[in-house]
Parts: C-alpha cells; sequence; structure tokens
C-alpha cells in the first residue's frame, strides 16, 4: 500500500484516493485561509499552472489544528480559495494533520524527514510533501518553504523526468 491508496474526501464530500492522480507527481499541502503564509496559495498555484501538463497536482489540505486558522465550511474554503487566490488544484476535506486524529495520509507522511533528518509532526500549516509517480514520498519541505523555492522546484522537476 502507498500513499496513493488511503481513502480521502474531497471539498465537497467525495470518496477519492491521491491514486485518482496516478501517474502523476503530487504536492501535498497542509493549507489554511486566515494564516500569515496563507499567501503561499499564489505560489502553488502557480506550480499547479506550471507543471499540470506534465503530470504534476498540488493536492491542498484544510487543516484547522494551527491557532484555528482554516475555520471555514467546504463551500466557505472553496469561495476564499477561488476568490482570492484563483485556486484550481484540488481541495480535500479539512483534516487533522496532528495528534490523536490524525488523518492516515498524514500518519504515512510524518514518517518522513526533511532535508535536515527531521520528521515527525507537522509544524504550521503549508508544510509540504512531493509525492512521485509511483507514490512514494520524495521529499518534505517545512512551512517557510516558498511553492516556488528553487529547492522546491527542482525536486519538482525530477520527479516529472523520472
Amino acid at each position: 500500500m502507498t500513499v496513493q491508496d488511503i481513502a480521502l474526501q474531497t471539498l465537497s464530500g467525495d470518496p477519492a484516493t491521491l491514486g485518482d492522480f496516478a501517474g502523476s507527481a503530487i504536492l501535498v499541502v497542509n493549507v489554511a485561509s486566515k494564516c500569515g503564509l496563507t499567501p503561499q496559495y499564489e505560489g502553488l498555484q502557480r506550480l499547479h499552472d506550471q507543471f499540470a501538463e506534465r503530470g504534476f497536482t498540488v493536492a491542498g489540505f484544510p487543516c484547522n489544528q494551527f491557532g484555528e486558522q482554516e475555520p471555514g465550511t467546504p463551500q466557505e474554503i472553496s469561495e476564499f480559495c477561488s476568490v482570492n487566490y484563483g485556486v484550481t488544484f484540488p481541495l480535500f476535506a479539512k483534516i487533522d494533520v496532528n495528534g490523536p486524529g490524525r488523518h492516515a495520509l498524514y500518519a504515512e507522511l510524518t514518517e518522513v524527514a526533511d532535508a535536515d533528518g527531521e520528521a515527525g509532526d507537522i509544524q504550521w500549516n503549508f508544510e509540504k510533501f512531493l509525492i512521485g509517480r509511483d507514490g512514494k514520498v520524495l521529499g518534505r519541505f517545512r512551512p517557510l518553504t516558498e511553492p516556488e523555492a528553487p529547492e522546491l522546484v527542482s525536486a519538482i522537476e525530477a520527479s516529472l523526468a523520472q
């Protein structure tokens, strides 16, 4: 089993898995609408637009665990992302990424170490995980890593070349 097999729910409530994007590289990001890092939505959308034709998608997972910065309903989240940032990449149902209610996807992702060798809990909103076309987690990028940071863009390009 890979992270592609874990049951998810879209923001609109439909069942899904990351396997629905089989053959694509995926950047999984826990997102929030009322965070100092919320403007990262712009860079995430640009990444999605830049690489979509090559088999890449961003997948956003709203989370309200950090300072209650994602309090909205699914409709409010969808509208906020669309109106303010032109988000067209897939958004999923609000989930917990840490603690006893941690979603199974994040139970797997938090086992992955970042570039400094640190695994464990998600530190804040907008932590990013790059998943290769084969479902293997290729990298973990902490919240302050901008979506268009050279190290992240290079990792995406390398994953698409595989």
